[in-house]
């Protein structure tokens, strides 16, 4: 086992996290008020009483926004987990299918299930990621023997202290760092290199949120706005009708 250089990943933080930024700026920008209309349940929105156009759309594009950089984000950490596994372990992107990350560390085969948190998924996704690792095992497995290959279901944050999950292996948080990198404080050592360049790009994209703010709140009062009120009777056809789901789909 090789020692991670905390200047590596300093470094390999500093040239991607960039990429994330960009992501984000651009999923703002391709965005259209419709879309996200048709996407969320304008039933909870009434149901938290909201009264102002600017309120809804606010509200609306968060719950958007929040979903889309869990991902974004979640793809940054996957890479950055693939690079700290190489370095240590010469560990590498895995070509099977479900499976991110495969290495062998003191004659195990390791393969790994990538997650940024420890409750990702339902029963349904779950039985997936199980599927998948069992379909992987049975293609490494001839050249390699079965019993000496593990599947881990490996989270970026958070907490599962039940590891052996009968079919793999579920380690979360500082757990999960310690073992593609060997290093225990890891987890707590690249939380400041992701801040590199993050108020400015926060500005920028700030900058881009506001604006959006303003085009979708002008556009819902032109569309969805009676007197003054938000006229939710539209909103729910617009979202749900049968007339609007045919109309957008043709």
């Amino acid at each position: 086992m090789k020692q991670i250089n905390i200047k590596d990943v300093q470094k390999y933080v500093e040239d991607n996290i960039g990429t994330f930024h960009v992501k984000r700026l651009q999923n703002l920008e391709k965005l259209k008020l419709r879309q996200i209309l048709q996407r969320k349940n304008p039933y909870l929105f009434k149901a938290k009483n909201i009264l102002t156009a600017q309120d809804l759309v606010k509200n609306l594009l968060d719950a958007h926004l929040s979903s889309q950089e869990e991902t974004i984000f979640g793809d940054f950490l996957e890479g950055l987990a693939i690079f700290i596994c190489g370095k240590v372990f010469d560990g590498k992107k895995s070509a099977a299918e479900g499976v991110d990350l495969e290495f062998e560390r003191d004659n195990i085969k390791y393969i790994v299930s990538i997650k940024s948190g420890p409750n990702w998924g339902n029963n349904s996704q779950i039985n997936k990621m199980k599927d998948n690792f069992k379909k992987a095992k049975r293609i490494l497995g001839t050249n390699i023997s079965q019993t000496n290959i593990v599947a881990v279901n490996g989270c970026c944050y958070g907490r599962d202290n039940q590891f052996d999950k009968g079919d793999y292996i579920k380690y979360c948080g500082q757990k999960f760092w310690e073992f593609i990198s060997g290093n225990s404080d890891l987890y707590a050592q690249i939380i400041e290199p992701l801040g590199h360049k993050a108020k400015e790009k926060n500005e920028e994209f700030l900058k881009a949120y506001s604006k959006l703010i303003n085009q979708f709140t002008f556009e819902f009062g032109r569309e969805f706005c009676m007197d003054g009120e938000i006229n939710w009777d539209a909103l729910v056809k617009f979202n749900s009708s049968i007339e609007g789901t045919t109309r957008n789909n043709r």
